[in-house]
């Protein structure tokens, strides 16, 4: 670190002290970006298993609806069909 400090007189006689301070470049700064990117990664990951977690769970859902649904159709047809033999 080399510091430089400039003297400058006046004509009244006054002076004026300036130090410039020589600082090597901070370092460190790729291990911060690496930590927040790897936060990123993380947050969308998990917003990503929520989301596929949902439509799976819809999926099931209707599903299962669409099978109650051909159960009854299969119902009414057997009962039809007990009617018209019982006639």
């Amino acid at each position: 670190m080399a510091d430089e400090i400039h003297t400058t007189r006046n004509p009244d006689g006054t002076t004026h002290t300036t130090t410039v301070v020589d600082r090597e470049p901070r370092r460190g700064g790729g291990l911060g970006m690496a930590i927040i990117a790897l936060v990123a990664l993380a947050v969308a990951v998990f917003v990503a298993f929520q989301f596929l977690g949902n439509e799976q769970a819809e999926t099931g859902a209707i599903t299962e609806a669409a099978q109650k649904v051909g159960d009854a159709a299969q119902d009414v047809g057997n009962a039809a069909q007990d009617a018209v033999n019982n006639d």
